[in-house]
């Protein structure tokens, strides 16, 4: 830091860069999706192989969340952010040409490596930008995550119809990533998080109830995303042609949400906002299953959405505030909860189904948003610290 640079223009320049990483990582997450059919036609394989081989994305996130809390407190999320964002631009490209089983599994595993540390360090960093600023900022970093998913989805798709090439187009989207990366790595933060312990503490306190929250949310956006086409398509509501909209619009939903969901929690606070999403998205869940019209249908996936927005990033807000564990442990066990959540969700969405039927499925993940209020004082920090 220069003499005349005051921390506040220090900690500014970080939130440009936490929302730079946010989406570096959903763009590059999201340039993968677009790539899964020329994968599958490149090897030869049919979907349960190559289900099996997308399972190697997940592993390695997971793998790598259990390191990365221990290594931002050893040495600040700066070098594992720059680090993971640079190992998105370098893998991407080996997703277009991997030839077999084998090296594609291999690739995708390191892929996920970079996704799921980064995640767990841009956490962190959020969480110390936000504390540095006293305001919240942790919904607009989420909220570029989202957008970056957008771009990158949309980005890729255009490309490989306008010239479908994929080694040449992910060349092209791992230069935005570089340019990304080049503008956020000066202005990361370098202070470490938290103290120095194992890679991976269990959830205690008040972080095992922030952590099973997350898994909750994050289990209903698997349900949404794995789930919500077949619910209204088999009902005869939408065409199967147009089951994604369900989908789209929960997600165009969070994403609003999260841009504006930071001026709402510093008008009405954390507790309003944990329990009024969880009501929100209730309201959601009643107008899905109750109004057999397309239209309102398609509006109760918005309204979950809208609810959802800012809960995953109040949860992570909380996580910094609290002193029963480390900011990177903490951290680190939201996450990899949340991930469980929208991994392992929506098999457990199956397996219910197949007894009571996906709709009461649903019904069910709805009366668990419903216990969001009555968590809502327990899940925040009593003393108004933003």
């Amino acid at each position: 830091m220069s003499p005349t640079e005051t921390v506040p223009s220090v900690l500014t320049s970080a939130s440009l860069a936490t929302r730079l990483s946010f989406f570096t990582s959903g763009f590059a997450f999201a340039c993968w999706a677009p790539l899964v059919p020329f994968a599958r036609a490149r090897l030869g394989v049919d979907t349960g192989a190559m289900g099996l081989l997308l399972l190697c994305l997940g592993l390695g996130s997971v793998l790598a969340m259990l390191l990365a809390g221990w290594l931002c407190a050893r040495h600040g999320a700066r070098p594992v952010i720059v680090a993971g964002g640079l190992s998105l631009m370098l893998i991407l490209p080996l997703l277009a040409v991997a030839s077999t089983p084998l090296t594609l599994g291999a690739s995708l595993l390191l892929f996920g490596g970079a996704l799921g540390s980064m995640d767990v360090a841009m956490n962190i960093h959020g969480v110390e930008v936000e504390r540095g600023l006293s305001r919240p900022l942790m919904s607009g970093f989420h909220a570029q995550f989202s957008l970056g998913g957008c771009i990158g989805a949309g980005l890729m798709t255009f490309l490989l119809s306008l010239w479908p090439h994929p080694f040449a187009d992910t060349l092209l989207c791992a230069g935005v990533i570089l340019v990304a990366m080049g503008v956020t790595a000066p202005r990361l933060l370098r202070t470490a998080a938290g103290e120095v312990g194992a890679a991976f503490a269990w959830p205690r306190g008040i972080v095992l109830l922030l952590a099973g929250l997350a898994g909750l949310l994050f289990l209903v956006e698997g349900a949404v995303l794995d789930w919500g086409a077949l619910l209204i398509t088999s009902s005869g509501l939408v065409p199967v042609a147009r089951g994604g909209l369900a989908y789209m619009l929960f997600a165009v939903a969070m994403t609003v949400g999260r841009l504006g969901g930071d001026a709402l929690t510093a008008r009405i606070g954390d507790v309003a906002v944990l329990a009024g999403g969880g009501l929100l998205s209730v309201a959601g869940f009643v107008v899905l299953l109750t109004v057999p019209v397309p239209a309102v249908t398609l509006a109760g996936f918005g309204l979950i959405g809208l609810g959802a927005s800012n809960i995953v990033p109040l949860l992570y807000r909380q996580a910094g505030l609290q002193t029963v564990m480390p900011i990177g442990a903490a951290v680190t066990a939201l996450t990899l909860v949340g991930y469980a959540g929208i991994l392992l969700g929506p098999a457990v969405i199956g397996f219910v189904a197949q007894f009571v039927g996906l709709r009461t499925a649903f019904w069910g993940l709805g009366a668990l948003m419903g216990l969001l209020p009555f968590c809502a004082r327990f899940a925040t920090i009593p003393k108004r610290v933003l």
